[in-house]
């Protein structure tokens, strides 16, 4: 509802028509009733039927400063009208929050999609207004770029870890080759189970890289074992990833069966270990088998290409 005030009549002034409107229709407090210990307010405003309406309202009634009984409709302009009900305040800066619920949706792409949408058919100075996303979604990109920070620390770590053990980079480089593909196979285990990408399914890849990393390392360093055992390189390579088939693919198996109850749950509160689930399980399975047949293939070709190059640099003693 909006008054239009017009000038002052009557001995009448706004503070007047002001009070009649704030306490016979919004209610005010007249009193006080004391329980015990506990002191109440009593609040008195108008009948429903005095309030519920413009045309009621324009007939209520002001006392003017000689004592006449005045209509509101003579001093003041009433009608409905479509407006805020009330003005928020943040900053200095007046908003209006809007508020939308979503399912089964990426919240970024949610978002993406009605900024198009706004930007296409509102029209507003954008000098005076401006458009702020909060909620979940502002909750999402906080921990994204934590996220961002953190699997940067992990995969740094990881390298300066990997590069302690090896010594030598290029074997630190096949250790992790198994994250792009580990990482593929969680993208389509959540595309094929219609699981968005959030943070959750984040902190899913991280679990999965630590699994599938701890499998190249097992399976790179049986590897140098078996080949410092002077056994040649192609012997070395089929025996040292025969001895780590069965442990790599009991770790990848308890690791995936783990994982399948979470993978599948539906109930209530399940969103967020479903996502984590299904990264892991999805994605251990293209990691494990690089780990057991391109890594060991992988591991011969640079080692041997390595091996040729160093007795390609060594002088025969002939010729020393």
């Amino acid at each position: 509802m909006r008054q239009s005030i017009s000038t002052p009549r009557y001995g009448i002034n706004v503070a007047d028509i002001a009070d009649l409107i704030a306490t016979g229709i919004g209610g005010g407090a007249v009193s006080q009733v004391f329980i015990g210990e506990r002191r109440y307010d009593t609040t008195v405003r108008f009948p429903s039927e005095a309030r519920n309406s413009p045309e009621a309202i324009k007939d209520l009634v002001l006392t003017s400063s000689s004592g006449a009984l005045i209509p509101l409709s003579q001093v003041a302009d009433v009608r409905l009208q479509t407006g805020e009900s009330m003005i928020n305040r943040e900053m200095n800066h007046r908003y209006l929050m809007v508020k939308l619920n979503y399912h089964d949706r990426d919240p970024s792409a949610l978002v993406a999609e009605v900024t198009k949408a706004i930007t296409d058919k509102v029209a507003f100075d954008r000098k005076k207004y401006q458009i702020e996303w909060g909620g979940q979604f502002e909750g999402q990109r906080r921990a994204e770029a934590r996220f961002k920070l953190i699997l940067g620390l992990v995969l740094g770590t990881m390298m300066v870890l990997l590069y302690g053990e090896f010594g030598v980079l290029r074997q630190v480089l096949l250790v992790l080759g198994v994250v792009p593909l580990a990482t593929l196979g969680g993208l389509i285990a959540l595309h094929v189970t219609g699981t968005t990408l959030n943070v959750a399914s984040g902190v899913g890849f991280i679990a999965l890289f630590g699994v599938a990393v701890m499998n190249g390392v097992i399976m790179v360093a049986n590897l140098n074992r078996v080949r410092e055992q002077g056994l040649p390189l192609f012997e070395a390579v089929l025996v040292g990833a025969g001895e780590r088939l069965r442990p790599v693919l009991m770790t990848a198996s308890v690791a995936t069966v783990g994982m399948l109850p979470a993978a599948l749950a539906t109930g209530v509160g399940s969103d967020v270990q479903r996502s984590l689930a299904t990264v892991v399980a999805g994605g251990l399975v293209p990691a494990t088998l690089l780990t057991l047949f391109i890594i060991p293939t992988f591991y011969y070709a640079i080692e041997g290409r390595v091996a040729r190059r160093l007795s390609a640099a060594t002088p025969a003693p002939n010729e020393a």
